[in-house]
């Protein structure tokens, strides 16, 4: 249990499962295809104008490639060792695949004939030229808000800044009638919101509605850290229509995005909002280290936004009170740590966890800062869902140098030595030592999420034994 036990995802869900270190925003889509089965049978000084861009004077391009940066945009359309946007990525769901999409200027097989109205309607709305409605795999609920002046930069960027590719779109493996994509636009008429330029006039401070304007808009972070209804929307598309809105999503591909609220406990109640910031451009921070999809998400997008807009996120996620008034402060207990320490190992887990976690998270469970991170006050080792926190036992995970914090460090696997009933007693010790007081974890939920996730076995030399 080498490293974190924390932040699947920190703003910007972008929606996303992850295999092999590339994100697949999978659930999205398999969540619409489900419903069409059902349905088939620097900052601006003003607050109002929150246009992105690395620098007021910045180009067109320019800004078009920031925020594509800040949207993430290549995570979803670049496949494992493809070219940069020219789609392929594969997203696996319950009734087939689809693949991401060409958006490289390739006149053939690309959006180099897209004009700027194209380009928008499919962006902001989800329809295709041709009419068809996008999967919501595309967040376009939420680039609904994007003004104008960003979505030409957009365009700008795709077609004069990006570089073409001619790679043809593959066909969705789906068969008919699930394959049938006008469900999709009843869905998309019903939830989608229509497109409306972000109104900052709401905020009082300009940093906060800068904020809430990449939030909300190009860092879609509701698209994962949102709960969603039986019908597949998210509950809230910003926090003026409930406390639903980052208040932490559902179980993706084995990790549960996190909430992004005020919650003392399970979300950034106690994080500073420099936390946040160094979390975002660096992957680690006091709380934490990221793993799962996060870890993508800070590579390929947060560690490349200005300091200016990382704190105009974190100021206003501050602003979010949480979603669970009854959640109480976290407080240091360090009983756990003295009985480790005087070689009191009888509490439930606790053996475990010395023999495999405490050379790296400490008796004290404070860990090692920005190495290895702390599990007690962690809010994904209290989390109400303990998936992530055991899905990382399982599988481990490599936390990625960024261009701050260059240093990697991985946490092995141990699904390959533990058994269920162990990983669920160490889990269990976790959860509650050192203040932690979350509920304990049974052997039958590591088994349901073992069967989910790939547990690996190290590579031993010739005549090595894997004997315990």
């Amino acid at each position: 249990m080498k490293r974190r036990m924390e932040q699947p995802s920190l703003a910007r869900g972008r929606h996303t499962l992850r295999v092999d270190g590339r994100p697949r925003r999978a659930t999205i889509a398999a969540l619409a295809l489900v419903l069409a089965a059902v349905l088939a049978a620097p900052f601006m000084a003003q607050a109002a104008d929150q246009s992105s861009s690395a620098s007021p004077d910045a180009s067109p391009v320019a800004r078009g490639e920031y925020l594509a940066r800040a949207g993430d945009c290549i995570a979803c359309h670049t496949a494992q060792g493809g070219k940069p946007f020219a789609g392929g990525l594969k997203f696996d769901t319950p009734i087939g695949a689809i693949y991401s999409t060409n958006i490289t200027p390739d006149a053939n097989t690309g959006i180099g004939k897209w004009s700027y109205d194209d380009f928008a309607k499919a962006v902001r709305q989800g329809v295709r030229p041709n009419g068809e409605t996008l999967y919501p795999a595309m967040p376009y609920p939420s680039y609904a808000r994007l003004s104008d002046d960003d979505t030409k930069a957009l365009h700008a960027y795709f077609m004069r800044g990006v570089t073409p590719v001619q790679a043809q779109n593959r066909a969705e493996d789906i068969a008919w009638p699930l394959s049938m994509r006008w469900p999709l636009s009843i869905w998309r008429a019903l939830f989608a919101p229509k497109v409306q330029a972000f109104d900052g006039a709401h905020y009082n401070d300009a940093i906060v509605a800068r904020g809430a304007y990449l939030v909300q808009g190009p860092g879609h972070c509701g698209a994962c850290h949102t709960p969603r209804a039986r019908t597949m929307q998210e509950l809230a598309l910003t926090e003026l229509e409930g406390d639903d809105f980052l208040a932490g999503g559902s179980p993706v591909d084995g990790w549960v995005p996190s909430n992004l609220r005020g919650n003392l406990r399970t979300g950034l109640g106690a994080w500073s909002e420099d936390a946040i910031v160094q979390f975002l451009k660096s992957g680690r921070n006091l709380h934490t280290a990221a793993f799962g999809g996060m870890t993508d998400v800070v590579q390929h997008s947060t560690q490349h936004m200005s300091d200016a807009d990382l704190l105009a996120i974190a100021r206003y996620l501050k602003t979010l009170p949480s979603s669970d008034p009854k959640e109480t402060q976290y407080a240091y207990d360090p009983a756990a740590a003295h009985a480790l320490q005087s070689g009191d190992a009888s509490a439930r887990g606790a053996a475990v966890y010395r023999d495999n976690c405490m050379a790296c998270h400490r008796s004290d469970g404070r860990g090692y800062t920005r190495v290895f991170p702390a599990l007690g006050g962690n809010p994904v080792a209290q989390d109400k869902d303990p998936t992530s926190l055991i899905h990382v036992l399982l599988t481990g995970n490599t936390l990625e140098g960024t261009q701050s914090a260059p240093s990697s460090f991985a946490m092995p696997p141990f699904g390959w030595r533990l058994s269920d009933e162990e990983v669920a007693d160490v889990s269990t010790f976790v959860r509650a030592s050192w203040g932690n007081a979350a509920a304990p974890v049974s052997a039958a939920e590591v088994a349901k999420i073992r069967k989910t996730v790939a547990v690996s076995t190290p590579a031993l030399p010739p005549g090595a034994s894997l004997a315990r």
